[in-house]
């Protein structure tokens, strides 16, 4: 089974790799990395570089598409070549997935048309523009379209695609094999559980980002 995750400048790490680190351990599983060009694709952070293995149109027509989001998204979301190469790869694709803001690259193809999705908190808003319906679910699946709120949300994406794939008995051994048990130390990963200040304070952080 031929997955493939598309790289721009300054995606997240962890929206990538999470479901990565899920998905490799499938029976079967082929991961493509790939970008405008083979080639070293930095992140959002500056520091960390991924390397992907061929072009968009070297493989157009994997099985599963896994999006990732990140601190670049908006600057390619007029991107022909990479919104056409995901609309292009979704017609034929058995999934389609994103994780985070990877969701408005989805929208921007036009596959979230009419469908519950979700993304980053900060952008779940934006989904309405694509004609969505924006959830706060942790991971929305509609038909063949599997989306998945911010950065961490993307190793619970890809144990849920797992188990779709190969059956809850090997979604489980892989949570196993990854020994994902969150057990944060504060109980602060959404807007509904954080203090209304430390809201306020990643609110001011992304802006300035911008």
């Amino acid at each position: 089974m031929k997955i493939a995750i598309p790289l721009y400048d300054r995606f997240t790490a962890l929206d990538a790799v999470g479901p990565y680190e899920v998905l490799q351990r499938l029976p079967g599983a082929e991961i493509a990395w790939l970008a405008h060009e083979p080639g070293p694709v930095g992140t959002d952070t500056g520091k960390l570089r991924l390397y992907a293995d061929a072009a968009f149109e070297d493989v157009p027509d994997p099985e599963v598409v896994m999006v990732p989001g990140g601190t670049g998204t908006d600057a390619v979301l007029d991107d022909e070549r990479l919104v056409g190469w995901i609309r292009r790869a979704h017609e034929t694709s058995e999934w389609t997935t994103s994780v985070c803001t990877g969701s408005l690259l989805l929208g921007a193809a036009g596959v979230l048309e009419g469908l519950d999705a979700t993304s980053h908190w900060l952008d779940l808003h934006e989904l309405e523009g694509y004609g969505a319906c924006p959830t706060d679910r942790r991971v929305v699946e509609q038909g063949k379209v599997i989306t998945a709120a911010g950065v961490s949300s993307g190793i619970d994406m890809g144990l849920v695609l797992a188990a779709k794939i190969a059956g809850p008995e090997v979604a489980q051994a892989i949570q196993l094999g990854i020994e994902y048990d969150p057990q944060p130390p504060f109980d602060a990963g959404s807007t509904e559980k954080a203090p209304p200040e430390i809201v306020e304070l990643v609110r001011n952080v992304a802006a300035a980002r911008t």
